[in-house]
């Protein structure tokens, strides 16, 4: 009854709606002497902000038409490469010639819970320089006839592992907030089945993984509440005559009415702001207005059995970090986590997912090894930072990638070629002056090819090195011999070694390592040295920099 209320106002105000835009493009025409005074200014801003205030707004475009990769801009073109009744799974085509494509694949799992996915627009557009991105584009349950059946929490999941499925192997998946509790459940259900294709790694951001963790009022009200009144108060029937007809849902006007409530004073605020920038002609901050409002009021309806599945489970009965989540009748494991990495990220202001909700996915995922985990808490941002603005690109954004990079387990390129190995141990063989201690068996086996010498320029001075215990190896013992105040010419592109991704490099780079012939000279206690200054402990020799390097470097 509520819906069809609200729906019948809205019909009700359309004229009125129409006549204020109708007056606003009058008092805004430059022929009419009005529009150059302070009145018709008044006027057109009182107008505009009726008219926004009273529409329904449209599904967004992503609008990502370039991006860029290498310092190359290159175009982006949307396609929709898997579909269900509820979701479209669309992937962000880069133009680029096939032998660049090798970037990884990442799964962005966008939040069905009120907005639609272009929520995520600067979490897809920080991604595309180095992934291959894909995103779920969910569908209004409001536009999905009665016909298609049901959607549910246990459909949510077992759509989130036939897309992973659909993209085949060495996929990363990235969940946004609410989908983190059915993402990390799919990819326990893959682990556990020994599926091989599970996710080579998994992001989680400010999600609901254990919400007695530091709880919000979010969490309190769901607790305080029950599922009861969550039924009788959240959950209505589609009207005619939209396509959805008769089906039950949780509507988007009910969600929007919620999410500005939490902070109804700052959004009156932006209004009257708004306004008064119209009437002062300050067009850049209306124009900022306008295209923050538009996203954030268009919102979209949810089954109502996804979202009471949801509120029962994640934020009433705590199933899954008390090991009672359910997915089609079987137990979810998450112990049987042991080959997908799993990086947790937290906003330490975020006033939805309370800080240690979402870092306790690493409690639960009790036998995945230490080098395949990590937690950050991102200092200064509330729950929208985490995945959006100047601090996730700035600070978010590097590391995602960085770990992404770090777990691909596809093989990149830069093997050296037989022809240019044996250059580079002759090369070597020239410079040995003296034997070296014994070499580590870990080391010994990464250690199939040494740094070519194209010029004295481009080596590691002679002193800087100790002398290798076999003609093919050049090592240095501690860290400080191969450190270089700056570049000896061009650095080189680290990160094209498999586990280097551009925040890394940058580490790198200020802690005196810019070419491929530093790290291939790393010696045992040299590279202990080095990986207890990074993130992510262990990477140097389970991503094999040391033998990537050697390779790297013959090839020049």
């Amino acid at each position: 009854m509520y819906y069809q209320l609200y729906e019948m106002n809205r019909a009700a105000l359309s004229p009125m709606r129409a006549a204020a835009d109708a007056t606003r493009l009058t008092f805004k025409n430059p022929l009419n002497p009005l529009s150059h005074t302070v009145f018709g200014r008044s006027v057109t801003a009182a107008c505009e902000v009726f008219e926004r205030a009273t529409r329904r707004y449209a599904k967004p475009e992503f609008g990502l038409a370039s991006t860029h990769v290498g310092g190359i801009r290159v175009a982006v073109s949307e396609q929709i490469v898997w579909s269900r009744p509820f979701c479209n799974l669309l992937h962000f085509e880069r133009d680029l010639p096939d032998a660049r494509r090798r970037d990884p694949k990442l799964l962005i799992v966008a939040p069905m819970s009120g907005h639609y996915a272009t929520l995520l627009r600067g979490t897809v557009e920080a991604m595309l320089p180095r992934h291959e991105v894909y995103i779920t584009d969910w569908v209004d349950a409001r536009e999905v006839p009665l016909a298609a059946g049901r959607f549910d929490l246990d459909d949510y999941i077992d759509y989130v592992i036939a897309m992973i499925r659909h993209l085949g192997p060495d996929t990363h998946v990235m969940a946004v907030c609410q989908p983190a509790v059915p993402v990390f459940a799919a990819v326990s259900l893959m682990e556990e089945a020994e599926d091989p294709l599970a996710p080579s790694s998994m992001v989680l951001m400010g999600g609901p993984i254990d919400t007695r963790e530091h709880p919000t009022a979010v969490n309190t009200m769901a607790v305080e509440r029950g599922l009861e009144w969550f039924k009788r108060h959240a959950v209505m029937t589609v009207p005619w005559p939209m396509p959805g007809f008769l089906r039950q849902v949780y509507p988007g006007f009910l969600q929007l009415g919620g999410f500005m409530g939490m902070n109804l004073d700052r959004h009156l605020l932006a209004h009257r702001e708004f306004y008064d920038h119209l009437v002062q002609g300050d067009g850049d901050s209306a124009a900022k207005h306008r295209e923050f409002y538009d996203e954030y009021l268009a919102v979209m309806d949810l089954t109502a059995e996804f979202y009471l599945q949801t509120v029962e489970q994640v934020f009433i009965r705590h199933a899954l970090p008390k090991g009672e989540f359910l997915h089609r009748g079987k137990r979810v494991d998450p112990s049987a986590i042991r080959r997908t990495a799993l990086l947790t990220i937290e906003g330490e202001r975020d006033d939805i997912s309370g800080v240690g909700q979402t870092e306790a996915a690493h409690r639960l995922a009790v036998n995945l090894p230490d080098d395949k985990r990590y937690h950050y808490l991102q200092e200064g941002v509330g729950h929208y930072g985490v995945f959006n603005g100047s601090r996730y690109r700035s600070e978010i954004a590097p590391r995602i990638s960085d770990f992404v990079w770090t777990h691909d387990r596809r093989p990149r390129r830069g093997t050296a070629k037989p022809a240019a190995a044996k250059a580079v141990e002759a090369a070597v063989n020239a410079a040995v002056q003296a034997p070296e201690p014994a070499t580590p068996p870990m080391l010994a086996v990464a250690e199939k090819a040494a740094p070519a010498k194209a010029a004295p320029a481009q080596a590691a001075p002679a002193k800087e090195i100790e002398a290798p215990a076999k003609p093919r190896r050049v090592k240095a013992a501690t860290l400080s011999q191969i450190v270089l105040k700056r570049p000896q010419g061009e650095p080189d592109d680290l990160t094209r070694i498999r586990g280097i991704g551009p925040k890394l490099a940058e580490t790198l780079h200020g802690l005196g390592i810019f070419h491929f012939s530093q790290l291939s000279s790393l010696g045992a206690k040299a590279a202990d040295e080095l990986d207890a200054k990074l993130s992510f402990r262990g990477r140097i020799r389970r991503d094999d920099w040391i033998g990537q390097a050697k390779a790297l470097a013959g090839e020049g």
